[in-house]
């Protein structure tokens, strides 16, 4: 097809598909290397818009695009956007049955879909690779790319198998995206996913209208209010513990700000409700792990608070940059006490158990699910961390971190999120089913309710919501249940209710403890990697004379932006040109001066002999910059005025 013959496509299904006129900076330019059939990695700032780069070519060319992401909930969110636009797409996801996968991979093959979206875990299932060969793929996109790299902070082995998909699909082009990479994690990316002819997209890391703060103080609650108070809109406070964002939330409420909590321990339903009400702005505040926020769309976030410092830079980057995507002023601050930096420096050693503690964990494992040598291969088992660290008298910690180890070798898989719905399937006969209705009228409304709502309940296990039946039926959510627990029990239908407890699977056979092994090599590696990345963030939060926003640009390899003029460290430096009562006197004589008329630059020097013309010009560019004053086009001859009532506030100052 002709260049431009693609070029008015693409613009053609923007437009049309999301009725937006013209592409963001650098969408264009990514959509075309990856129609040109170039692998291609494109590093753009969250809310930046990645989705439409896969999106739109995948539209423009026959077949199918494979999307791989780690995040369900943003999965399930844009196959239902998707799906809204009249655009057909799939999902397959750890919370899916064997069945139901079956039925959607075969649905991929043989129906007109467009987008099937792929968690990292079930590209290396063998259900998965049967049905690969036949799906018809156009591309195929990693999102949080970051991911495959074993120098990211985010490491998930389940993406080295895409390898594996290039190899069956030599000729479908790749587009790797991320948010956030360091040059190693870069290269790491290119090289894991077998990269040829190669195209790079990095935007800027500039955020011109966040203003990054880091303060030290004695009571982080009492800052932490002062902060909310003064910055008005809604916001998120990240907390390291699930204990810690229960007990910062409760502290708000006692001071009547509208607050809620959320970490990866509550129920999926709970989870939902909590997001959604924040989502909608019935709650102001959500107190949270680092747990929320992937893969959420909200524009207006105006106040992102770290009460713990990050890990890393990375990580922080992300959490911070959800504050402010619709380009109106935001703030990210983190609050810190000295402690918290000895803290963090411990991390690598706590993150980077021993050989022999991991195998300790190992053969704890392996006791708590009485798994015999040479069994358990992709075997899934509920995992309670509470009960298991209790029963085996082990560190949380350790757990967590030697599991992690075990994942990263390849041994097996813990996923703390698991979510399976409640399924529902008819298992008996037409004649059957109308006898049941006339010997039970209580269950009438329900079997008919289930026949009537639920597409293929007659020959595949369905996903069901019971609180969506109750409503309708007007019945509480636990007659509902109970009733479709009788109809099971009669061998009318197959139920299996709703199921959240966190999953580990393990990807071979048990091996005899002694016999465990892991790279070393690469292991120490990734534990200095780790050391790097505490030493940077310990930095960036003792750092009290660098701009932040370059600081951050810098790590990860951009060193393009300009000094951003409103983070804590810019805005000092600004104040310490000029005393602080000279700042304050100066300030005060140009805003009483422009309220009675504007002044150009040269009128304000006559009006102000005895200050120094640069002291002056600084004062301006610090009003200009707060949103308190504006200029005319022509900085020489422009009229400076006081901005009206109504546009742009001052800036919070904490």
């Amino acid at each position: 097809m002709p260049f431009l013959v693609i070029l008015t496509n693409i613009h053609s299904i923007l437009q049309s598909t999301w009725g937006y006129a013209a592409f963001r900076p650098m969408q264009e330019d990514i959509i075309c290397a990856v129609l040109d059939g170039n692998d291609t990695l494109a590093i753009m700032p969250t809310g930046g818009g990645k989705s439409i780069c896969f999106q739109v070519p995948a539209l423009a060319k026959p077949g199918i695009c494979l999307v791989v992401t780690p995040l369900i909930a943003l999965m399930k969110d844009q196959v239902e956007k998707l799906n809204q636009k009249g655009i057909l797409a799939l999902a397959i996801h750890s919370g899916m049955s064997f069945t139901e996968v079956r039925k959607t991979l075969g649905t991929a093959v043989h129906g007109n879909y467009k987008f099937l979206y792929v968690s990292p875990e079930r590209l290396t299932t063998r259900l998965f690779k049967e049905y690969l060969p036949a799906l018809p793929l156009n591309l195929i996109a990693v999102d949080e790319a970051h991911c495959i790299s074993q120098w990211g902070y985010d490491f998930r082995p389940a993406y080295l198998s895409i390898a594996e998909i290039r190899a069956e699909k030599k000729n479908v082009p790749v587009l790797a995206l991320t948010a956030s990479a360091t040059k190693l994690v870069q290269e790491d990316i290119c090289d894991k996913l077998q990269f040829r002819n190669t195209r790079f997209f990095q935007q800027s890391y500039e955020r011109p209208n966040l203003s990054y703060s880091v303060l030290e103080v004695d009571v982080k609650i009492n800052k932490l209010i002062d902060i909310i108070q003064k910055v008005p809109g809604c916001g998120i406070v990240y907390c390291r513990s699930r204990k810690r964002t229960k007990e910062m939330a409760e502290l708000l409420q006692l001071h009547h700000i509208s607050v809620d909590y959320y970490h990866a321990g509550l129920t999926h339903e709970e989870r939902n409700e909590k997001q959604e009400k924040w989502l909608r702005n019935k709650t102001r505040i959500m107190v949270c792990t680092n747990a929320f926020g992937m893969g959420i769309d909200k524009p207006d976030v105006r106040l992102v608070v770290h009460v713990d410092i990050p890990e890393c830079i990375e990580s922080y980057y992300q959490e911070a940059g959800r504050a402010g995507r619709d380009g109106k002023k935001s703030y990210a601050v983190l609050l810190f006490r000295p402690p918290d930096i000895e803290e963090l420096k411990k991390i690598p050693e706590i993150k980077f158990p021993g050989l022999p503690e991991i195998k300790h964990v190992y053969q704890s494992l392996v006791n708590y699910f009485q798994l015999p040598a040479g069994s358990g291969e992709d075997m899934f088992f509920d995992f309670d961390m509470d009960e298991f660290t209790k029963a085996f008298k082990l560190s949380p910690l350790l757990v967590t971190y030697a599991i992690r180890a075990m994942e990263q070798e390849n041994i097996l898989t813990y996923n703390d999120q698991f979510f399976q719905p409640s399924t529902v399937m008819f298992v008996c006969s037409k004649e059957k089913i109308e006898q049941a209705e006339k010997e039970n009228a209580a269950a009438e409304p329900c079997i008919k309710f289930l026949l009537r709502s639920y597409g293929g309940i007659l020959d595949v296990p369905v996903p069901v919501n019971e609180k969506h039946i109750a409503k309708k039926l007007r019945k509480e959510i636990k007659e509902i249940q109970a009733m479709l627990l009788q109809l099971h029990r009669m061998g009318i239908i197959q139920y299996q209710q709703q199921k959240e407890d966190p999953q580990i699977r393990f990807l071979g056979p048990r091996v005899i403890t002694d016999n465990l092994t892991i790279n070393i090599t690469n292991y120490a590696a990734r534990k200095k990697v780790t050391e790097d990345q505490v030493a940077a963030m310990t930095g960036y939060v003792e750092n009290r004379k660098d701009c932040r926003s370059k600081i951050i640009a810098g790590y990860f390899n951009d060193h393009t932006i300009p000094r951003c003029g409103i983070c804590d460290n810019c805005l000092q430096r600004k104040k310490e040109t000029i005393s602080a009562d000279e700042f304050n006197l100066l300030q005060e004589d140009i805003i009483s001066a422009l309220s009675r008329q504007p002044l150009t630059m040269k009128e304000l020097f006559t009006l102000l002999p005895r200050i120094k013309q640069q002291k002056i010009w600084s004062m301006i560019q610090h009003l200009l910059e707060e949103n308190l004053v504006e200029l005319g086009e022509d900085i020489r001859f422009g009229k400076l005025h006081i901005k009206k009532k109504g546009q742009d506030k001052n800036p919070a100052r904490f």
